[in-house]
């Protein structure tokens, strides 16, 4: 009788973030245009990583960048200005050298108004793609238990 291989689940984690929705933000009816919600979740994006330590910031401490490679959004409700809007990042782990994010953009009344997802590479402050995952980021992985110690 063969046994039957299961796959792993991916170990995932999540931070919670509000924004306002600006005026600025919106078309002349008061809706949010669609390109801003790329914006929004780099303000979950954000929070995420000054929250769970692995910041933008931090990136540029060890010699890193990661810019977005792929981006997505499927867009259910609008926005409109004034509204308080929850975004929620989840971190989906890969044992490649890219940091996956999904995000759920909620409305004040809980509903969900836009998903999506971003692939970040890792990228040294010279130029140079790392094919493999930095140091710096192993340990961050390490820390938030998304790999054994």
């Amino acid at each position: 009788m063969k046994k039957k291989l299961r796959s792993k689940p991916s170990k995932e984690i999540s931070y919670t973030s509000e924004i306002r929705v600006r005026f600025v933000e919106t078309d002349p009816l008061g809706i949010v245009w669609h390109g801003n919600y790329i914006q929004y979740f780099e303000d979950g994006r954000e929070a995420f990583g000054r929250h769970h330590g692995i910041s933008y910031l931090d990136q540029k401490d060890n010699n890193f960048s990661t810019p977005i490679v792929k981006s997505n959004t499927e867009h259910k409700l609008p926005l409109r200005y004034g509204d308080i809007a929850t975004v929620k990042t989840t971190y989906v782990d890969s044992p490649a050298a890219k940091m996956i994010f999904k995000y759920k953009i909620f409305n004040p009344e809980g509903e969900i108004v836009c998903t999506g997802e971003t692939v970040q590479v890792f990228v040294e402050l010279g130029g140079e793609l790392s094919l493999t995952i930095p140091d710096f980021f192993m340990k961050w992985k390490r820390k938030v238990g998304l790999i054994d110690a």
